[in-house]
This record gives C-alpha cells, structure tokens and sequence, in this order.
C-alpha cells in the first residue's frame, strides 16, 4: 500500500535536498499557504492518484525538455493525465522538435531526479536559461498540486500564488500554450 502521511502545513523537520530547503524557505518568506504530504517515493502520474485523494485536487505533471542541441530548455506544466505530444509543443512555441532532457542535465540544473520536476526549479535559474511554459488547462484549477523538488514530498498550493507570486519572485514569466 501506498504510503501518504497526515496533511500538514508547515515545512518538514529534515530536508532532503538544498532545493526542497530553498522551496519551503521560499514560501514562507512570501507567505504562500500550502498544504504537504509526505509519501512513498511517487515516480509516475499513477503513483499520485492517491497524493490527490488526499490533498483534494489534481498534481500537475513537469516535463523538462530541450532541443536536440541541448542549448534551449523548457519546462512544461500539463494536467497530469494529459499525454504529451511533442509536435504539438514545438508547434504552439514555434521552435523546433523537442525532446526530454538527460537525467544528468535534470540532476545540473533543476536539481532533482525522474519524478520529481517542479516549477520550484525555477529559484535555481537566476539566468533565466529555462522557459517555464504552462498547458492552458491548468490556469483553470484552482489548486496547483506539485513535487517539492522531491520524490517524497509533495504540495498543494493556490494556482494563483504559482502564477502571480511565486514566478514573478523568480523572475521568470510563464507562457501559456493550448496543446
């Protein structure tokens, strides 16, 4: 059985990685609210059925992607039961086929591992080298369920603190496409 602890508002006692530190240290200097679990190790979109009973919502899927240079990165928020069609990505930017990104480029520069993607990378990219791009489905949720940079840990947060608050501290601007 799938392991999902107790809802809880604060951050966890321990972090696990310096990005799941800077993530809830980042959130409590601007005051989101959220809502976190504690899991199993959660890799796959089917792993997270049971994170979303709990929580009462819908976690997104991250996809990190680039070109076939490696020299434009992108990533990729869409509902998590949406699949993902490549030719319909590089069509609505206007760029080139694109592709996933090497585990080791994920591990360099978003700091996380297979599962655990998050728009919370965003605070490790000062330069701006990623485009965050939003699937259009998700502006309309309310809730925006997501990795805290673990595989292991995961959150509920208002759409609206992602988009109009968090982002904006990064300085990255999301685009919004319709795939």
């Amino acid at each position: 059985m799938f392991y999902v602890s107790d809802i809880k508002n604060t951050r966890p006692e321990t972090c696990r990685t310096a990005l799941q530190e800077q993530v809830y240290d980042t959130l409590d200097r601007l005051r989101i609210p959220y809502e976190r679990v504690d899991t199993d190790e959660a890799v796959t979109m089917a792993d997270c059925t049971v994170i979303n009973e709990k929580l009462d919502m819908k976690m997104v899927k991250t996809l990190f992607l680039c070109n076939r240079q490696k020299s434009s990165f992108f990533l990729f928020i869409t509902r998590g039961d949406k699949p993902f069609r490549t030719k319909e990505f590089s069509q609505s930017l206007g760029v080139s086929r694109v592709s996933f990104a090497p585990a080791e480029l994920m591990n360099k520069m978003l700091q996380t591992k297979a599962g655990a993607a998050t728009v919370f990378s965003a605070l490790l990219d000062p330069d701006k080298k990623i485009a965050v791009i939003f699937d259009s489905d998700i502006l309309q949720e309310t809730w925006y369920g997501c990795s805290d940079g673990t595989t292991t840990g995961h959150l509920k947060i208002k759409t609206a603190d992602i988009l109009q608050v968090f982002l904006p501290f990064t300085r990255h601007e999301a685009a919004v496409i319709a795939v």
